[in-house]
């Protein structure tokens, strides 16, 4: 494919000013690259951020410098004018197994409640662009509730979820018995929560926590190519059908309804949703402006 001189400039343009966000990325409180994450822009546009979690000896296990990372990292992105979403993954061999038991055994309840734990833990779900789950392997207790958070999950064909909390005298403290309740039901929730039990990526699929199963080798490809086919809509719409489609399970189906209409009749005005229609009339490609 032949490129015109503004379409290599517009492309030089946006990777050079990604080259300059993710220097911003890299850094954390201290100034320093982060050691459990690796942050990547990738698509063929350069506007899909690649989250890989990175501490393979210990299979991902989430602690609290990790989910600093993440939250650093994701709030940069979500700033970040040319990216239009965000992949999360793993390795192939493990999502995430857990959060990080060593962290956890010597703590009393009195600091444990005090401190607040695990409420730190839930940026992604407050990042406004969607954010695409690519789970290989074990994602298990945090693991399986850091998916969750996720707005879409795609598994790879030998990708287990589970929570596994009660074999170690404990529940799900980050949205276990809450999240996975509401999207697989009560008696799966239920059987997973109080026998430790893991279902393979056909029944999360079944079950509806997955949305589409793909060889490991090719799931996180796939993910990609997803979070680009959602780069090319137009960010403000994504994100106002993003939160209608979250409200859903705040509210009740009246409330939720009246919402959604709202948020449609609010689409007209913005210039996007008259570029939109416009160019499908015209039969041409639109340009989005997020305006």
């Amino acid at each position: 494919m032949v490129l015109g001189v503004p379409r290599v400039a517009a492309l030089a343009g946006r990777t050079c000013y990604a080259a300059k966000q993710m220097q911003l990325v890299l850094k954390a409180s201290t100034n320093a690259a982060p050691e459990m994450i690796k942050v990547s822009i990738v698509g063929e546009q350069k506007n899909v951020a690649l989250i890989e979690l990175n501490r393979p000896k210990a299979l991902n296990a989430l602690c609290n410098q990790l989910m600093d990372e993440l939250s650093i990292s994701l709030d940069q992105l979500d700033n970040d004018k040319f990216i239009g979403a965000i992949v999360i993954t793993g390795s192939e061999r493990a999502f995430a197994a857990g959060a990080d038991i060593k962290e956890m055994v010597g703590r009393d309840f009195a600091s444990t409640f005090s401190n607040r734990f695990l409420e730190d833990w839930t940026k992604v779900t407050q990042v406004r662009k969607p954010v695409i789950a690519a789970v290989n392997g074990f994602a298990l207790g945090g693991g399986c509730e850091l998916a969750m958070m996720c707005d879409i999950i795609y598994a790879g064909d030998k990708a287990f979820f589970g929570q596994p909390e009660i074999n170690i005298g404990t529940i799900p403290g980050a949205g276990g018995t809450q999240r996975l309740t509401r999207v697989v039901g009560k008696s799966l929730a239920m059987e997973m929560c109080l026998t430790g039990n893991r279902i393979s990526a056909q029944e999360a699929k079944e079950s509806g926590l997955v949305a589409k199963i793909f060889p490991a080798g090719k799931l996180v490809d796939e993910a990609i190519k997803l979070g680009e086919r959602i780069s090319a809509q137009s960010p403000l719409i994504v994100q106002m059908a993003k939160e209608a489609v979250n409200s859903a399970y705040e509210m009740t189906l009246k409330d939720g309804l009246q919402f959604e209409r709202r948020f449609f009749h609010t689409t007209f005005a913005t210039k996007d949703r008259k570029e939109g229609m416009t160019a499908f009339a015209e039969k041409r490609k639109p340009q989005w402006k997020s305006e």
